[in-house]
């Protein structure tokens, strides 16, 4: 374990109050088949021995810590928890990370980056480049049906007025004047029939003493001075009476009242919600102009990695492939598919090279280790990386990478747009810190969405900090109004899940930490 896992440890020890653990006794080396997945069932398919493996702890928040070299023995700096596959345990770059492997996988394009690159980003920092590396997908106008989780393009203004017309807000009678009322009489002498939602005649004018039934929605007569609610209206004898005659106005929406004709309704860049299909059908719309959802595919790798049952033979179970491409969906993207790979480089490459997805996002593998392929396929691929390493914890070693644009036979004869990638840290909570930090940011800009300001709360608690590293921390709300605060959570550790599966919110906790009743942002959940 290097010296700055030791330190988010210790962080996460110190806010859970509980002593620090001895370390585990380094692991025995022993032969495990490799994993090819096969997209198709999910299920492992049996290989030959490649070599020896650790069967390392990398994604059950029971395992053991073990697994990957130093990243800063590979001449990669400030890396240290999450690199490699997508693990509760393993923490890849410069702490948890593989005993080294030989196998026939190895190669050029899977050695080590040079040691000397762009300083990592601060958090604020990566935040906004991540933002501002795409710009938002072609704008499609679609039927209101295919429009809902796609992004608003254009200002969404009223085509008539809201309501179209006076309508009455209860069901009742539409009188005229003080009262008491006559009700309005057929040709024929009998009571003349009350006016119902959706009535397509004109109705008459009412005069002075009048009054006639009428529905929820239902048009008003000319000539209405008011809607008598039928629980308050008695008929005694030819007339009608009340004993609270209602003032001018009472339970009628007057046309325009909600909005006039031409009005702006909703900006452009909102989320098309059920609500607001709602209202663009209200205010008379078809079809709309939308910024579709992007398209992503997820890649999990990792030998190491059981997909169902128990940990076993020293191998445990994914836990970032099932939570991932919920998450995303969350976060408004479409996810096309979930590929278990294993350590197979040039299946990677393939998987990379191949895509016809916006946003590929790949769980573990992001550091320098002899079966951590990523950096080496991007290499292939000549991407370029726009984020290499963010000083936050946990999470820093994750990275995000232009792939250039799709080709017109991957495009399927539409036009080729850029595609990125983003590279989540192999521990739990350090690739959920990757999503909140560059795959969110991201997936707004694509979607041509905008991205809402974090808000801030107030610790009840002091939280420790990294001293040059941001962090990201679960907690949850206590109290209510001005005396709500925030409370982190025992469970804070990169490889740990149990705090993030029960927090409201991730607190982002400056350099240094934070002391009670002092305002931090907060990062909430997109559910």
């Amino acid at each position: 374990m290097s010296g700055a896992d030791e330190l988010d440890e210790a962080i996460a020890l110190a806010n859970s109050g509980r002593a620090r653990p001895e370390p585990p006794p380094a692991p025995r080396l022993k032969r495990i088949r490799h994993i090819q997945w096969s997209e198709n069932s999910g299920r492992p398919e049996n290989h030959p021995d490649t070599g020896p493996d650790t069967g390392n702890a990398v994604n059950s928040a029971a395992g053991p810590p073990g697994g990957r070299p130093s990243e800063q023995a590979a001449g990669h700096p400030g890396h240290g928890e999450g690199g490699s596959s997508n693990g509760t345990g393993n923490s890849g770059p410069a702490s948890e990370g593989r005993t080294p492997q030989r196998g026939p996988q190895q190669g050029p394009q899977n050695q080590p980056g040079p040691s000397t690159h762009k300083p990592a980003p601060s958090w604020p920092e990566a935040v906004a480049l991540a933002s501002s590396a795409a710009s938002a997908l072609p704008a499609e106008t679609v039927p209101l049906p295919h429009a809902l989780g796609r992004t608003l393009a254009a200002p969404l203004r009223a085509l008539t007025d809201l309501p179209p017309f006076d309508t009455s807000a209860m069901d009742g009678w539409a009188v005229s004047g003080p009262g008491p009322w006559e009700p309005a009489r057929a040709a024929d002498g009998t009571e003349r029939p009350g006016i119902l939602a959706g009535d397509r005649s004109e109705p008459p004018q009412l005069a002075d003493g009048a009054a006639v039934r009428i529905a929820t929605g239902a048009r008003i007569p000319p000539g209405t001075s008011a809607v008598l609610r039928s629980e308050a209206a008695r008929l005694t004898g030819a007339r009608l009476r009340t004993g609270t005659p209602p003032q001018p106005g009472t339970d009628i929406r007057p046309r325009g009242q909600e909005c006039r004709k031409g009005d702006e309704l909703l900006q452009s860049g909102l989320a098309i919600t059920p609500a607001v299909l709602g209202l663009a059908a209200a205010a008379g719309y078809d079809e709309l102009p939308a910024v579709p959802r992007p398209r992503a595919e997820v890649l999990v790798l990792g030998d190491e990695l059981l997909h169902r049952g128990l940990p076993r033979d020293g191998r445990i179970r994914d836990a970032l492939g099932p939570m991932v491409e919920p998450w995303l969906t969350a976060l408004g993207a479409e996810v096309t598919v979930t590929r278990l790979l294993g350590d197979d480089a040039e299946a990677l490459h393939e998987a990379v090279a191949g895509t016809t997805a916006d946003v590929v996002v790949t769980t573990g593998g992001t550091a320098a280790g002899p079966v951590d392929h990523l950096q080496g396929t991007l290499r292939r691929l000549n991407a370029q990386l726009l984020v290499h390493g963010v000083r936050v914890r946990p999470g820093h070693p994750m990275l995000l990478a232009a792939l250039g644009p799709a080709t017109a036979q991957q495009s399927a004869g539409k036009q080729p747009r850029s595609r990125f990638l983003v590279g989540l840290p192999g521990n739990p909570l350090a690739a959920l810190s990757g999503l909140v930090t560059l795959a969110a940011p991201l997936l707004h800009a694509l979607a041509g969405r905008t991205r809402p300001e974090p808000r801030e709360a107030t610790l009840g608690a002091e939280v420790s900090g990294h001293p040059r590293d941001t962090r990201l921390v679960p907690v949850r709300y206590e109290g209510s109004g001005l005396r709500a605060r925030i409370q982190p959570l025992r469970y804070s550790g990169p490889a740990m899940l149990r705090g993030v599966a029960s927090c409201d919110a991730l607190a982002v906790v400056p350099p240094g930490g934070g002391a009670p009743g002092t305002d931090v942002p907060v990062l909430e959940l997109p559910w």
